[in-house]
């Protein structure tokens, strides 16, 4: 009987992504592969399969496309007769009288297609939404085909990527509150230097009318210059007898 480990490490995400890679470029099918892994894990398929779909899978969209071209190329030297079959790379050992003999509920295998199979996360979400919404004082339900497609591994792998979410959920949160505080800053900022600007701005028109002020009193004192200049009589002089130059009395 298979005992739950703990949270998954890189070492066994990067054990159960070579498993499948190697399995889906050798033709064999990923349920075989997450067999494999599984028993190496002391983990369930279910889980293994899970874990893949949810977690793993993303970190290796190119070299599964890679690997699935090569399962091609494979197909096409084999042939269509030897390269068309699936072949499976991992026998799973047969179980022992211990393990039948132990009271333990059958687990029931789900069946993951050769691509993609979701069914364990959808099963498991709607599982953990359900318990979540049930009000405290009442127990909803929870469908038995969805419970039985349930176990315990497929629960906490879900769990945690829950968990996950949460805490990116609150890292940009607190992104958030920064940015908005950044922001609130800059407007008060702005507004600042707005009100510095039309302050500047009524100066610079005090300023310009005092100019202009200025400019008219020194045009008109100019003005009154010239006609007293104008009206002043020109002055008059003589010689005498000794050659001199003598102002005459007006």
């Amino acid at each position: 009987m298979k005992v739950r480990q703990d949270a998954w490490t890189e070492e066994d995400d990067l054990l159960l992504a070579e498993t499948v890679l190697r399995h889906v470029r050798e033709g064999s099918t990923q349920l075989n592969a997450f067999e494999e892994v599984g028993d190496k894990l002391n983990r369930t398929s279910a889980a293994c399969g899970f874990r893949w779909n949810a977690v793993v899978r993303h970190n290796y969209d190119k070299a599964l496309s890679l690997a699935k071209k090569q399962r091609k190329q494979r197909q096409r030297i084999l042939g269509k007769d030897q390269g068309g079959k699936k072949r499976l790379l991992y026998t799973p050992p047969s179980p022992t009288i211990s393990d039948i003999m132990v009271p333990h509920v059958q687990e029931e295998e789900l069946e993951l297609k050769s691509e993609v199979d979701t069914t364990n996360y959808e099963a498991a979400e709607e599982f953990v939404v359900a318990e979540a919404l049930a009000p405290k004082t009442q127990h909803t339900p929870v469908p038995l085909e969805t419970a039985m497609n349930l176990d315990l591994d497929t629960v906490i792998a879900y769990l945690e990527s829950m968990n996950g979410r949460m805490l990116q959920g609150e890292v940009l949160k607190t992104e958030n509150e920064r940015l908005k505080l950044e922001i609130k800053g800059l407007k008060k900022r702005n507004e600042e230097l707005e009100n510095k600007i039309s302050h500047l701005e009524q100066n610079s028109g005090l300023m310009q009318e005092d100019y202009e002020t200025l400019m008219n009193i020194m045009n008109r004192a100019r003005k009154l210059v010239l006609l007293e200049e104008e009206e002043r009589p020109a002055t008059k002089f003589k010689m005498d007898r000794n050659g001199n130059l003598e102002k005459m009395a007006e």
